[in-house]
């Protein structure tokens, strides 16, 4: 008898195991969902300023093909740079979270955050400075305007956009990764990397501008690393 209680008690354990297995996957997965659809929506919002002028020129490069279709090329022109920040938004948001997790566990490793922050930023602030920094936000800079036409097609549009995200992406990975480790949510981070990132695109000395930004957020770095060692 007393055998088969312990048998039904250990049934219904893993039957409760295998329900807290079941519920915590969708628990990860609705989370996951809603990370990414948040990413989404907040990187219109964010790039949305600068991407405006780049499918203006496009519809000059393209030319007059009918106001529809027109509309619509440029309409994939922007769904195809969103696709490309939703990719990346699908590839940070579990690392972000697995990583949360891992200091969450290793008290060792949650006391070394904020100096991981400050390192994170002042490095993104020196990404600023380099040539590769330079050669993408001159890609962002110069999309193709009256001098050029493009083919009024729709794979030309689409790859035309992947095109303009991948360099955006590029481009802005130093700011954007201040973003991250910052917070996502943090409005006044989110409003100062959205003005940084439509400056710096649309201002006439766009180098400069990026320069001054980069600047900016190396001493920001290198004042987060001081305080987080005690020095500030």
């Amino acid at each position: 008898m007393r055998g088969h209680v312990g048998d039904g008690r250990n049934a219904d354990a893993r039957r409760l195991d295998h329900v807290d297995g079941v519920d915590a996957d969708a628990r990860t997965d609705v989370a996951w969902r809603r990370g990414v659809g948040m990413w989404a929506v907040m990187m219109v919002a964010m790039m949305l300023p600068s991407l405006v002028p780049m499918l203006w020129r496009y519809r000059q490069a393209v030319g007059r093909t009918g106001g529809t279709r027109l509309g619509r090329l440029t309409a994939l022109v922007g769904v195809g740079h969103f696709f490309v920040w939703t990719v990346f938004g699908i590839t940070a948001f579990p690392l972000g979270v697995a990583l949360a997790a891992v200091a969450m566990q290793q008290p060792a490793l949650s006391r070394a955050v904020p100096i991981a922050v400050g390192v994170i930023v002042l490095t993104a602030g020196a990404l600023q400075f380099t040539a590769w920094k330079a050669r993408h936000l001159a890609c962002c800079r110069e999309a193709p305007g009256r001098s050029r036409t493009l083919p009024a097609d729709a794979g030309t549009a689409w790859r035309h956009g992947l095109r303009l995200g991948l360099h955006c992406s590029h481009c802005c990975a130093g700011l954007m990764a201040i973003l991250l480790v910052m917070g996502v949510m943090d409005l006044c981070a989110m409003a100062v990397v959205t003005a940084a990132i439509t400056v710096e695109r649309l201002a006439p000395a766009g180098e400069r501008v990026a320069a001054a930004v980069g600047a900016v957020v190396v001493v920001a770095g290198l004042f987060l690393i001081a305080r987080s060692a005690g020095l500030g």
